[in-house]
C-alpha cells in the first residue's frame, strides 16, 4: 500500500467497483518516487475542492494493477505514475509523468466540469 492520504485501491476488482459506482474517478498508479508524490500531493490538496470526483490511488508494482498497466490508452507510457481518469465507468483520459495541479486542474474541468 502507498503511503499517502488517499483512499487505496488494492485489488482489480475494487477498481471496477469504484469506477462502476461513481461517476468521476481519478486513479494515480505508481510508487512513491520522484515522479509520482508530486501527482499524490496535487490530489490530496485538490480532493476537497472536487467534491464530485473520487480520488484514489494504486500501487504500480502490485499485480492488481495490471488493470490499468494494459489499458489501450496506458500502453504507450513510458514514465510514472500512469494517470487515469474515469468517466461514467469509462476512460475519459490517462496521463503519464509528472503533472503539476494546473495540468491536473485543467485535465478535471474538462472531463469533469469545474467545482462550484
Amino acid at each position: 500500500m502507498l503511503g499517502t492520504n488517499l483512499n487505496h485501491i488494492e485489488s482489480a476488482s475494487s477498481l471496477e467497483k469504484t469506477i462502476n459506482e461513481n461517476e468521476n474517478v481519478m486513479v494515480c498508479c505508481g510508487r512513491m518516487g520522484p515522479m509520482c508524490l508530486p501527482v499524490y500531493d496535487v490530489m490530496e490538496n485538490l480532493e476537497d475542492k472536487y467534491e464530485d470526483v473520487k480520488f484514489f490511488d494504486m500501487e504500480f508494482d502490485n499485480p492488481e494493477a495490471a488493470i490499468i498497466r494494459n489499458l489501450p490508452e496506458c500502453r504507450s507510457f513510458q514514465g510514472l505514475p500512469f494517470v487515469v481518469y474515469y468517466k461514467n465507468g469509462k476512460v475519459a483520459k490517462a496521463t503519464s509523468s509528472i503533472q503539476n495541479k494546473d495540468e491536473v486542474k485543467a485535465i478535471l474541468n474538462d472531463k469533469f466540469g469545474t467545482p462550484e
